[in-house]
């Protein structure tokens, strides 16, 4: 038996418009594989309700995307409104920020309108998910390119850094707390290198199912362990996974790599996870005063997980 804590990053409940009733199956699934704590990229307050109840514990990431400058203070206007809602609904705004979705969706204008409620707040931005994005900040070319010109968006206002994405957002965020990279598909040492220089705690989110359905591909994952990079664990949401499950991206990750250790993947998974979310308090280890939940790992093998294993909460 194997007790341990699930901490889970990126659900996207809002990306389809869940019906209320959707809402609570899924939730109510996480609870019983044993998630405890996530953090939630909201777009509407669609959760709002069923986070009322407080089963689990959220940090609601409110997620503002605007390409168009002059479209940057009306974007940034209904982040602020979402977020409180969210506030009035009795959510905790300790557990709230507002994030920019990806560095080739967020104009300057709107980054510098963003930046100022960054401070104390955990930030989380989609990161490398594609090549196409390294692409266009080093060149200016490829599919975003072509992206934009099929929606019939106006990209004058881009001025080609000549650097791969993560570089040029990072001082973007150094007022944050702490910073939460999602997918990180296409990062590569230069990028690892540069996070350092930030000298700001940073955690890696991986989210292998939705990586391999979107871009067939998965992170480097052993070039961030000889980085002693902080990697925590997140599905994405059901657009882009068949399953809310820790467990499930846990198996991906061992069928490709097998010689990283269950141990080393249930850090990822708890203490790590509760960190990027502020949950570290009460939550992600079993330290006196702390109260994590208990679940249990069932048809493991010589203490690793197989594709049989399955996980259920026990507390």
């Amino acid at each position: 038996m194997t007790n341990f804590v699930l901490s889970v990053m990126n659900h996207r409940f809002q990306t389809f418009h869940l019906k209320e009733e959707e809402i609570l199956i899924a939730e109510k699934n996480m609870l019983n594989s044993g998630i405890v704590a996530l953090g939630d990229i909201c777009n509407t307050s669609d959760s709002g309700a069923a986070k009322q109840a407080k089963l689990l514990s959220y940090y609601n990431f409110i997620e503002i995307l605007g390409w168009a400058p002059e479209q940057a203070a009306s974007r940034y206007e209904t982040g602020k409104k979402l977020a409180a809602a969210f506030i009035d609904m009795g959510l905790d705004e300790n557990h709230l920020s507002l994030n920019p979705h990806a560095p080739y969706s967020v104009s300057d204008r709107l980054w510098n309108l963003m930046k100022q409620d960054f401070k104390d707040k955990t930030i989380t931005i989609h990161n490398q998910e594609s090549a196409a994005e390294n692409e266009y900040f080093t060149s200016g070319t490829g599919d975003l390119v072509r992206m934009y010109s099929q929606l019939k968006m106006d990209t004058s206002h881009f001025k080609v850094p000549g650097s791969r994405s993560l570089p040029h957002i990072l001082s973007r965020l150094q007022d944050a707390r702490q910073i939460l990279l999602v997918h990180n598909t296409y990062t590569d040492e230069t990028d690892l290198t540069e996070i350092r220089s930030l000298n700001k705690k940073l955690f890696l989110c991986l989210c292998p199912n939705a990586n391999l359905y979107i871009e067939n591909r998965l992170p480097d994952i052993p070039l961030f362990r000889k980085h002693n990079s902080l990697i925590v664990l997140g599905t994405d949401s059901l657009a882009s996974n068949h399953h809310l499950s820790i467990l499930e991206e846990m198996k991906t990750i061992k069928k490709a790599f097998p010689y990283i250790s269950t141990p080393e993947m249930l850090v990822w998974a708890t203490s790590n996870g509760a960190k990027a979310l502020a949950f570290e308090d009460n939550l992600g280890d079993f330290t006196r005063g702390k109260k994590p939940g208990v679940v249990l790992l069932e048809n493991i093998t010589d203490g690793e997980i197989t594709g049989q294993s399955t996980s259920r909460r026990l507390l």
